[in-house]
């Protein structure tokens, strides 16, 4: 996910969506008021005063322009696994890569060539047709390529750049750039490039192993995810781990699990996972974080940091 600029003064969805109805190839998809909840893990969160799917990487580059011009704040949204929308929505532009155009996986191993659209679980199983290893922490997490960049997403040990050789990135001028990890402000769990910058695609580097093996270890993972990781909606961990004890280990430690706040509620199954039962808000999960993170603080001496992004609107 990828975000620039600040809220303007004045709101006008109508307006922005008539600019881009007349620069977009038809196959863009223009909406103005988009429910997000439907459109994150979490379920929660108000609408965007402007959605859209741009069908190529020019139709894209018309997006970032266009915004450019009109201080229009703008950011780009996969599968929405970690990220937490207000119940006021987002004040601008929400931009989906999940056209065909931006999903493509290609392998050429040891390499595969991924689009930032590009679901990282299928990535995994490409991966694991072509014998490549390094993939398998990916197959559990409900989100894309681009996200998982954006979020330097990682999982059983793994993360994205431990594979990432080149991103093909997209400035706010809509021009195009091929960047080295180095070339790259990544840390954990965060990657500040892509806070101003569309990740478009990237190459990633896998080590050629036996296919049995590739399966067997995504097995594990997968009995280990669902072993210990809530089935309801969620947004995926909430907190950074801090230096000396996991997140969820010292949520449990507070007696915090179960803890609740309207429909958002700590997970009895991890700690480090609030859940919607059904009816939470984003105010009821904003509220949840601040009480554990305060919990935490005033107990432990620790400050828990999210890991999960929160943007828009009140």
């Amino acid at each position: 996910m990828s975000s620039a600029s600040s809220a303007p003064r004045h709101n006008s969805p109508e307006k922005w969506s008539a600019l881009f109805s007349g620069i977009l190839s038809p196959e863009a998809v223009i909406r103005t008021v988009e429910p997000l909840a439907r459109r994150t893990t979490m379920r929660v969160g108000g609408p965007a005063d402007v959605y859209v799917e741009p069908a190529s990487e020019a139709d894209l580059a018309q997006v970032l322009r266009v915004c450019g011009e009109h201080d229009i704040p703008w950011l780009v949204l996969g599968r929405g696994s970690n990220v937490l929308f207000r119940d006021g929505g987002y004040a601008g532009v929400v931009i989906s890569l999940s056209q065909s155009a931006f999903a493509r996986i290609e392998v050429a191993a040891p390499e595969i060539n991924c689009g930032a659209g590009a679901r990282l679980k299928d990535v995994a199983y490409q991966a694991k047709a072509a014998g490549l290893s390094g993939f398998e922490f990916m197959e559990g997490i409900p989100g894309t390529v681009g996200g998982g960049l954006r979020m330097n997403a990682g999982a059983m040990g793994g993360a994205m750049f431990d594979l990432v050789s080149l991103v093909r990135l997209m400035g706010p001028d809509g021009q195009v750039r091929g960047c080295l990890p180095a070339q790259m402000k990544v840390e954990y769990r965060r990657c500040a490039t892509l806070k101003d910058h569309v990740a478009i695609s990237t190459v990633l580097r896998g080590e050629p192993a036996a296919r049995e093996e590739i399966e067997q270890r995504m097995d594990a993972f997968n009995r280990k995810r669902w072993g210990s990781q809530p089935a309801l909606p969620s947004a995926g961990c909430m907190f950074k781990n801090p230096r000396d004890v996991s997140a969820g280990k010292l949520i449990d430690e507070l007696g915090l699990k179960g803890t609740r706040v309207g429909g958002a509620v700590v997970s009895l199954k991890h700690g480090n996972f609030i859940v919607n039962e059904g009816n939470a808000t984003a105010q009821d999960v904003c509220r949840l974080i601040e009480l554990i993170r305060e919990r935490a603080l005033v107990e432990r001496g620790v400050e828990l940091d999210p890991e999960v992004e929160i943007v828009g609107r009140e």
